[in-house]
């Protein structure tokens, strides 16, 4: 960037946190900003703004040091962080690769599978009466039943900004492959009923 003289004429802010990551998935709190192209002065304010705020606990303080600088080939601890790190990276992505082919199965849904993501997004289409009876919010209404009828906690998708006339929410991919594997089977035996009830 800096060869074309872009580093000072775009102002960039880089977020990155372990609590979004395999580092310490959504159970440890830490993270940095990054400013480039940004005067001394406005990061002396975030700084100060920072500085003025709990900091992170030590367990995330210590996440953040290892996403930073994990261990390096040669390290006594190399071959445990490696073997831990692609087990991880495995088994989200074959469970996102479940979630996405399980709702994509079901009549009336898709979703598309996640990739470097935490969460889910499926499509739902919902029979006009449905919409119709909860006019309001639909998806927020089908989020709610689904809660009271199986007990599976989704977010409604209008909570995202999703185009007029479609319906989604958002699923997390975090349980493990079983419990994952019964909660997709609730949700397509839920949406199931619920397009009978309406049709």
């Amino acid at each position: 960037m800096a060869e074309d003289g872009l580093e000072d004429k775009v102002q960039l802010a880089s977020l990155h946190s372990v609590s979004k990551g395999f580092v310490g998935e959504c159970g440890r709190r830490g993270g940095y900003v990054e400013l480039s192209g940004v005067g001394q002065d406005v990061k002396d304010i975030m700084y100060k703004l920072a500085s003025v705020n709990l900091c992170s606990n030590t367990g995330g303080q210590l996440a953040v040091g290892l996403m930073c600088r994990p261990p390096l080939p040669g390290e006594e601890s190399f071959a445990l962080y490696d073997k831990e790190r692609r087990e991880i990276l495995g088994s989200l992505k074959a469970r996102a690769s479940m979630v996405g082919s399980v709702l994509s199965s079901v009549q009336g849904m898709s979703c598309v599978v996640p990739e470097g993501a935490l969460y889910a997004f499926p499509s739902v289409k919902l029979p006009q009466a449905f919409v119709a009876k909860h006019a309001a919010n639909p998806d927020e209404a089908y989020c709610m039943q689904l809660l009271d009828a199986t007990g599976v906690v989704v977010v409604n998708g209008s909570g995202f900004g999703q185009r007029d006339g479609t319906h989604h929410f958002r699923l997390t991919i975090l349980p493990p492959a079983n419990e994952l594997q019964g909660v997709l089977r609730d949700i397509a035996h839920f949406h199931e009923r619920l397009v009978r009830e309406y049709a």
